[in-house]
This record gives structure tokens, C-alpha cells and sequence, in this order.
């Protein structure tokens, strides 16, 4: 038996770079899964894949209605919720804040802002059913910094952390935990590909030369904390943000010899 047989996961972008690797480590523990996203047809053929304990549904995280509606699929085929990972999320296309279309601020604040809220209002009636679970907020890095040319992601991370930690102010007496995790360059098509056609990936921006893990970051690493945070024994830790980065944020990670010293 895995660490979370019984339990049901409803993972937002379910199908996508990082989704679907936390879809598949939960499936992995015994977990049913819920695949929850905008590709239908990528939904369905990991939930095919995977087999019975899976089951995909189609989710734009900024619809009440859709949410409602992926909500109460999970509960009708497996019986209950208990885990929330609010995964899903876009980049907008790099300018300036001088140049920022008012569109692209309001469509990356509606996906991974207001798609979160949505989320954990949807989902706590189910979760406080099920005698509690745990929701869990992916943010990013730059919730932690300044980044330019990135207004609108930035915004939408910085208040995905005062949501994260109000949610889990209201939620814990109802033995529902609410943490974060902010990932820093993970090797996802969010990374590797253009945000807008003539625009460079976002690694080309940032090389793990420095880091003190130098190299970017696998969607299995984000998965492997968040089995952790949402592991049923894990029960003390709420309201907690947890920054997985390589050191990016540390700043450069000298070699001795560079530092001065022999």
C-alpha cells in the first residue's frame, strides 16, 4: 500500500509538464487522481494510461461553473476529495510594465491568481466533508524578488502568497492545511518554449552555472515535496511557504579557489 491509498488527489494542469508528473506520483502511492485541465484529450489519454484509480475532467481554472463541475466528478466517482494541487499557471509574454497590454495582465492574474482563490472555495466544502485535506498553492521564486519584464506573473505570486496564508488561517480548525511551494527554473514547456513568438525561452535566461545545485530544476522534485507536504502524517505544517530553487535565489555559489582562499 502507497502513502495515500484512500486518498483522492485533484491535480489542476493535470496533464502538463509538471501536472502530470504529480499525477503520476500520486497514482504511484495509491492515490485516485483527478486530471483537471484545458487539454482533453491529453487528460484522457494519461487517465487511460493509468487506469481506474485515474480519472480526467475538463477545468479552466477561471470558470466557477467548470469548478463546480470537476468538484463534484471527483466526489461521484471516488466517493471523496482530500487533496488540492493548484497547479496550473501561464507566463506572460516579456515587456516592460510600460508595455504591458492590459490583456495579458488580466488573462496571467485570472489563471494563476483568481484560478487559485476559485479553487480552494470550490474544493474546501468537499475537503471539510471528508474530515480534512490539504491544498497546496504552486507558486514560483519570483513571489520572493523583483523580476523584470514579468509584472504580471510576478504580481499574481506575490498575492498567491497572502491568499495561501489567509486560507490557512480560516481552514485549519477544520483540519484542512493550506502551504505553498515556490519552484524556481523547472525543465517544463513553460520554460523551454517561447512565451510569444520572437521571444527567447525563459531558460535562456537563466543559467544553473551559479546555483549551488547547478542545474534547473526536474518536475520531480516538485513533486517529491509535494507528496511530502500532503503526505497524511505531515500535520503540523500549515500556512508554510517553501522555496525550492537550487539556490537561485542564495545568489552565486563560488568555487573556494574563486573566493580568494588557495
Amino acid at each position: 500500500m502507497g502513502r495515500f491509498t484512500g486518498q483522492t488527489v485533484l491535480v489542476t494542469g493535470g496533464s502538463g509538464g509538471q501536472g502530470s508528473s504529480h499525477v503520476r506520483g500520486y497514482h504511484a502511492e495509491g492515490a485516485n487522481v483527478v486530471i483537471a485541465g484545458l487539454s482533453d484529450a491529453a487528460g484522457q489519454a494519461l487517465a487511460s494510461e493509468l487506469g481506474e484509480r485515474a480519472h480526467a475532467t475538463h477545468l479552466d481554472v477561471t470558470s466557477e461553473t467548470d469548478w463546480a463541475t470537476a468538484v463534484r466528478e471527483t466526489v461521484d466517482r471516488f466517493g471523496a476529495l482530500t487533496v488540492l494541487v493548484n497547479n496550473a499557471g501561464v507566463q506572460n509574454p516579456a515587456a516592460p510594465v510600460e508595455h504591458t497590454t492590459l490583456q495579458d495582465w488580466e488573462r496571467t492574474l485570472a489563471i494563476n491568481l483568481t484560478g487559485q482563490f476559485l479553487g480552494i472555495r470550490a474544493v474546501t466544502p468537499a475537503l471539510r466533508a471528508a474530515g480534512g485535506g490539504v491544498i497546496v498553492t504552486i507558486g514560483s521564486t519570483m513571489a520572493e524578488v523583483g523580476t523584470p519584464y514579468y509584472a504580471p506573473y510576478t504580481a499574481s505570486k506575490w498575492a498567491l502568497r497572502g491568499l495561501t496564508r489567509t486560507a490557512a488561517l480560516e481552514l485549519g480548525r477544520d483540519n484542512i492545511r493550506v502551504n505553498a511551494i515556490h519552484p524556481g527554473v523547472i525543465s517544463t514547456p513553460l520554460i523551454n518554449e517561447p512565451t510569444a513568438e520572437g521571444q527567447p525561452p525563459i531558460a535562456d535566461l537563466y543559467s544553473p552555472a551559479p546555483y549551488a545545485v547547478p542545474r534547473l530544476g526536474e518536475p520531480a522534485d516538485v513533486t517529491r515535496l509535494l507528496l511530502f507536504l500532503t503526505d497524511p502524517e505531515t500535520t503540523f505544517a500549515t500556512g508554510s511557504e517553501i522555496v525550492l530553487d537550487g539556490g537561485l535565489l542564495l545568489g552565486p555559489a563560488l568555487k573556494y579557489e574563486t573566493a580568494g582562499a588557495g
